[in-house]
């Protein structure tokens, strides 16, 4: 009787080998976990700057077939029975996350070139799908297109970030993946370059981008919406 209750005893604790085999295990699954996040933080990163680069050469095309901008042309009906015209001065008007109205007819304030810049890229062929609503990004960000500090007419002006020119913004851009975006396109600084950083305030996703450019600090929470100079 002793001599079972002393191999039951034996037979209920792990071993040195056990226990090493058990934290190995671990390891490789956390190891595996961690990687695992970094590969779809690349592909997000990856999937940004391709964004950034699809529009600018969408841009260059459409200006290379009908000599305009995609929002500005003032040619752009009749051709599409479908869309409004620019008024042909060479910036697009508006803020890159302006409203889109259920019909997209006439130009006015309440209906921007920003607006109709997606719309006349869908119609050329340039960028996929239909409508004039803005694209988001891999991180669910608004992506869009403004002149100076969208509010002018004429230009070009002294915009949001120190920007003159068209610029394409993308928002909701966690700081790795920022920061990363602007050092394989750019010079990887927030505050100077051809691409720009605006921290994000807590709760609001798509801001206005009207704030004085910042250098990133990479803390894990921060959040940015990242412009390029395009024009």
């Amino acid at each position: 009787m002793k001599k079972h209750t002393d191999m039951h005893a034996a037979q209920g604790g792990f071993t040195l080998v056990e226990i090493a085999i058990v934290l190995v295990i671990i390891g490789l699954l956390l190891g595996g976990i961690l990687k695992g996040q970094e590969m779809i933080t690349q592909a997000k990163t990856k999937n940004v700057i391709n964004d950034f680069n699809g529009v600018a050469a969408a841009i260059y095309g459409y200006q290379d077939r009908y000599r305009a901008l995609p929002g500005d042309d003032k040619n752009a009906f009749p051709r599409w029975a479908a869309t409004s015209p620019g008024d042909g001065n060479g910036v697009i008007s508006g803020v890159y996350n302006a409203a889109v109205p259920g019909t997209l007819t006439g130009l006015t304030p309440a209906v921007p070139e920003s607006v109709f810049f997606w719309h006349h890229l869908r119609l050329s062929g340039f960028v996929s799908g239909s409508g004039a609503d803005q694209p988001f990004n891999a991180v669910n960000g608004m992506m869009g297109v403004q002149t100076g500090d969208g509010a002018v007419t004429t230009g070009p002006v002294l915009g949001p970030n120190g920007f003159t020119g068209l610029i394409l913004c993308s928002a909701n851009l966690p700081d790795k993946i920022a920061i990363s975006v602007d050092a394989q396109l750019d010079d990887g600084k927030g505050g100077t370059g051809a691409v720009r950083g605006q921290l994000q305030t807590a709760g609001t996703p798509n801001p206005a981008i009207a704030a004085t450019a910042i250098d990133y600090t990479e803390t894990g929470t921060a959040v940015y919406a990242a412009c390029r100079s395009l024009l």
